[in-house]
C-alpha cells in the first residue's frame, strides 16, 4: 500500500465516517458477505490465527469464540486497532501495527490465515500469496475475501446513473490493466488495486496450494431494505477464496 492507502483509514473524517457503518457498528451479522464467509472457516479449536488487515478485530474475535488458541491481527491503521483493543480484551488476540506486505511471515506457525477486504490494497499478490504458504502449517488453511475485479475494474467504482439518479449499468474499463486505481469512498480518495481474476487466482496452485473453494459474494436476503442492497445482485462485489496448504 502507498502513502494514501496507509493514511486513509487513519484520516479523522474518514474515520469517522467509516465508523458509521452498519458493518463497523454491528459487526460480522451486518456484512453482506458474512453468511458466505462463515462456513468456509475451518474448525478453530486450539488452532493459531493470523488475520491480514483484521480493522476491527471482528474476526479475531470470532475465532477466539470458536476456541482458538491464539490470533494475531495485523492492520495498517492504528486508529483500526485502537478500536479492536477496547471491543476486546481477550489474552488470547494480540494486534500489531503493520501493512500486510511488511510482516515477516515465520515459517509453519499458523493454523489459519484470513483476510477479509485487504488484499485489494496490496500490489504484488503473489509475493503476499508466497508468504502465507511458508507460514501455514501443512494442512493449514488460506481464506480471504478480496474485491472482485469486475468491482475495482469498474470506473471509479460507481454506476452510471439516469436524470433521476436511478443506477442504470456498472461501467468497467481497464480491466486486462492491473495496477492502482482511485475511487471516490464514503467521501474521500481511496487507492485501490485492481487485479484480474487470472491474477487472482492462478498463482495459488502453482505455489503449492489447493484451491478448494471460489465463491462470488451475493447479499442475503435479511439485508435487501438497506439502500441500495438491491442493486448488488446486478453485478459482483466480491470474491471469497480458500486454499489449503498440502
Amino acid at each position: 500500500m502507498n502513502t494514501i492507502d496507509r493514511a486513509i483509514y487513519d484520516d479523522d473524517g474518514f474515520f469517522e465516517a467509516y465508523q458509521a457503518m452498519p458493518r463497523s457498528r454491528e459487526g460480522l451479522s451486518a456484512a453482506g458477505e458474512w453468511r458466505q464467509l462463515q462456513p468456509l472457516f475451518p474448525g478453530l479449536a486450539g488452532k493459531t490465527v493470523l488475520d491480514l488487515g483484521c480493522g476491527y478485530g471482528w474476526h479475531c474475535m470470532y475465532a477466539v469464540q470458536q476456541g482458538a488458541a491464539s490470533v494475531l491481527g495485523l492492520d495498517a491503521s492504528e486508529k483500526m486497532l485502537r478500536v479492536a483493543e477496547e471491543r476486546s480484551s481477550d489474552p488470547r488476540i494480540a494486534y500489531l501495527a503493520c501493512r500486510v506486505e511488511d510482516f515477516g511471515y515465520p515459517a509453519e506457525r499458523y493454523d489459519l490465515v484470513v483476510s477479509n477486504l485487504a488484499l485489494h490494497y496490496v500490489e504484488d499478490l503473489e509475493a503476499v500469496y508466497q508468504n502465507v504458504f511458508r507460514t501455514l502449517k501443512p494442512g493449514g488453511c488460506f481464506l480471504f475475501n478480496i474485491e472482485h475485479p469486475v468491482f475495482t475494474a469498474g470506473v471509479r467504482e460507481d454506476w452510471i446513473y439516469d436524470g433521476d439518479g436511478r443506477p442504470l449499468y456498472w461501467p468497467v474499463d481497464g480491466y486486462y490493466s492491473p495496477g492502482g486505481r482511485e475511487t471516490c469512498f464514503l467521501g474521500h480518495t481511496v487507492r485501490k488495486q485492481h487485479h484480474t481474476l487470472t491474477q487472482i487466482l492462478n498463482p495459488l496452485p502453482r505455489l503449492g496450494f489447493r484451491l478448494d473453494a471460489v465463491e462470488e459474494a451475493v447479499p442475503p436476503a435479511h439485508l435487501m431494505h438497506l439502500p441500495g442492497m438491491a442493486d448488488e445482485l446486478r453485478r459482483p462485489m466480491m470474491l471469497l477464496v480458500r486454499a489449503f496448504k498440502p
